[in-house]
């Protein structure tokens, strides 16, 4: 198995090819202001791992998605994201934000009693989900200029990067979802046209890099493959994507997936994993980072003959030393016989479980 450094599309290079996946932990505090918890949370993670992606930093007030989330759309945030950067660093690893805006999927209790707003008005298919407030156009152009000053902030509290949380029905995908976009004008409509903010947004922050970063700085892009809906995003939207995100400045793809074994949905795609027609897909035109109940090193391994990265969340939650124990072969944790359940896309759970561990030395 190859854990040898890896170099990046703009010269940047991680230790090795292991990522601290970006997890919802709440560890923030109400304001969005990082916590002392927090800082030592990331710092435990990042001795073995090449990088960290840390969770959801919100780009907007409108946007935030849950309590206890990370902050990034103010100057006021710049000294505490400072700290943390820092302290990932200090470990060897390469810290890595992640932007995001929740759209739809967030309720006016979170937002102070504001409607919560996305592409169109059209509600998620959840349980209680709030009607959305449709963007106007003024509105799209204003949310990418603050994930413009977002990425300025990040270069400006010496992250090596960001992320671009394109993943798990948030805003971005909301634009290129055909359930969440039922727009008429140029930012919806066609599969073409539902990529527009996307390609807008990616030229605007690799723009804003290029004004004001001194040194390489890394922007990645996560996805999720395909939606359950109807209409929904499905493998041929995937391939659409991977192939125009390929043709952009980006460093590395991301899918965002809870199990790197996963099949598509849909009947056509079931000969490979969602990964492998992705790699396939992509074809080495860009770095790509494979994810998903990633636990042994065999599992590191798989992962690794398909994508040029493995990014790992529960089982570094439970083991801030399980990087270490991957490189050197040593055995790690079998996360089914925890005895609290972790639902990956469940915020909650992981918060239940952060706070079982806290009396850890490690936090």
């Amino acid at each position: 198995m190859n854990l040898k450094p890896i170099t990046l599309k703009n010269g940047v290079t991680l230790r090795n090819p292991l990522v601290m996946a970006p997890m919802t932990v709440q560890l923030s505090y109400f304001n969005g202001h990082v916590t002392g918890d927090e800082i030592r949370y990331y710092a435990n993670r990042s001795h073995d791992v090449g990088a960290v992606i840390t969770a959801a930093a919100n780009v907007q007030a409108i946007g935030k998605g849950w309590q206890g989330e990370l902050g990034i759309y103010d100057d006021e945030f710049l000294p505490e994201l400072s700290q943390l950067a820092q302290a990932i660093q200090a470990g060897g690893a390469k810290a890595i934000v992640q932007l995001f805006h929740a759209g739809r999927m967030t309720d006016s209790s979170v937002l102070n009693g504001r409607q919560p707003v996305s592409a169109s008005a059209i509600a998620a298919e959840r349980p209680q989900a709030e009607l959305p407030r449709a963007l106007s156009e003024k509105e799209i152009w204003d949310l990418i200029e603050d994930f413009k000053a977002a990425t300025r902030r990040a270069i400006d509290a010496s992250f090596d990067g960001i992320e671009l949380h394109g993943a798990n029905t948030y805003i971005i995908q909301q634009f290129y979802s055909p359930h969440s976009n039922r727009r008429k004008d140029e930012w919806g409509g066609s599969r073409e046209k539902r990529f527009h903010f996307i390609d807008t947004l990616i030229d605007e922050v690799l723009t804003t890099v290029s004004t004001y970063a001194k040194h390489p700085f890394i922007v990645g892009y996560r996805f999720s493959p395909e939606e359950f809906e109807k209409p929904g995003l499905r493998m041929a939207d995937t391939f659409y994507l991977a192939d125009r995100l390929a043709e952009k400045g980006l460093d590395y793809l991301h899918l965002s997936t809870n199990d790197y074994q996963r099949r598509p949905i849909e009947e056509e795609y079931q000969e490979k994993t969602i990964l492998a027609y992705v790699a396939e897909r992509l074809a080495g035109r860009l770095p790509l980072i494979g994810v998903g109940s990633v636990e042994k090193r065999q599992q590191v391994e798989e992962v690794l003959e398909l994508a040029d990265l493995v990014a790992v969340g529960r089982s570094l939650l439970h083991d801030p030393d399980w990087g270490k124990k991957i490189l050197n072969d040593q055995e790690t944790a079998d996360l089914r016989k925890l005895p609290i359940a972790i639902d990956d896309y469940g915020k909650q759970g992981i918060w239940n479980f952060v706070q079982a561990i806290r009396l850890d030395k490690n936090l």
